[in-house]
């Protein structure tokens, strides 16, 4: 009877973002042109990456991952949020939230894991440049891929792991456009605190200590570079600039979601929407935009193009 209980939920109702028909519609268009617009462009940089042979060094390795681990993610919530937005129902399956949710954290994780790889790369290309070509190479840069593809993973089956022992048997309304662990977990007809401690213990702390160790090495780096020239002082600060920019992006949702218990707030929604649709697309963006080598060789490939047309 027990395990039949536990099967009694085969789907989840979405409440959605908001309940207002004319808010709907603006976030629908809104995110349908930012989703049009972005989206491709960071294919563009990924695309410019690959093709550009003076774009080899372990910056732009790690920058074109980065593009194709944000376009992955957005994936995950914005296309099926926006066919949610013109459904009446608004119905996920069971096995249906258990795969966005693992994905949501694999990729999610992954990208974590990467922005603390570019941040060592950036510590070894500032503070041990005469080190750096032995250290950081090929070999070497793919291994870091390999482990932060494999700690995306390991984290990510954990949080499924727990779900998938919690009973479902009623209610099965999901307060938000996608299926996440806080909202799932709350629908279990169980206690779920010990749950909901792993849980915070797995993302919240993990997160956390990642962005409290990020900010930490970038100001180790910054105050490295004090006594360098002019020159290199300056392209350093931009890069760290640009790094610390793309780290309250990414880390600051995430503590915000993860690092307290599962309790509605009336900004929750809000801050997983840029969270899961928004911030992911601009990260490669912010960083092409602040790299004139990017810049440059993306002007080029375009000129390129132009002229073969």
């Amino acid at each position: 009877m027990e395990r039949e209980n536990s099967t009694v939920v085969t789907e989840f109702i979405l409440l959605g973002l908001t309940q207002s028909q004319d808010a709907q519609l603006l976030v629908f268009v809104l995110v349908l042109i930012f989703y049009l617009i972005i989206l491709p462009g960071n294919f563009f940089i990924i695309l410019t990456i690959r093709l550009d042979p003076g774009l080899t060094a372990p910056l732009y390795f790690f920058l074109g991952n980065l593009a194709f681990l944000d376009a992955s993610y957005s994936f995950i919530v914005a296309p099926r949020m926006l066919v949610d937005f013109l459904s009446e129902k608004k119905v996920i399956s069971y096995g249906g939230c258990i795969t966005q949710l693992f994905f949501l954290h694999f990729l999610g994780a992954g990208e974590m894991f990467l922005l603390v790889v570019m941040a060592f790369d950036r510590y070894m290309a500032i503070c041990r440049p005469l080190h750096y070509s032995n250290l950081m190479n090929p070999r070497v840069c793919y291994a870091l891929l390999l482990a932060l593809w494999l700690g995306g993973f390991a984290h990510s089956i954990v949080q499924v792991a727990l779900i998938l022992h919690l009973p479902f048997c009623g209610p099965n309304q999901l307060d938000n456009f996608f299926c996440d662990v806080p909202q799932v977990i709350k629908l279990a007809c169980t206690d779920t605190f010990m749950v909901e401690l792993l849980m915070v213990s797995n993302s919240g702390l993990l997160t956390l200590l990642c962005f409290l160790g990020l900010l930490s090495s970038y100001v180790v780096i910054l105050y490295r570079v004090k006594g360098h020239s002019s020159e290199r002082k300056n392209k350093a600060i931009s890069t760290c600039t640009t790094h610390i920019i793309i780290v309250f992006l990414m880390f600051g949702p995430a503590i915000f979601i993860y690092t307290r218990p599962f309790r509605a707030f009336p900004a929750d929604k809000v801050v997983s929407l840029f969270h899961t649709v928004i911030f992911p697309l601009m990260n490669p963006v912010i960083y092409t935009l602040r790299n004139q080598e990017v810049k440059a060789s993306m002007r080029r490939l375009l000129s390129r193009h132009m002229v073969c047309r």
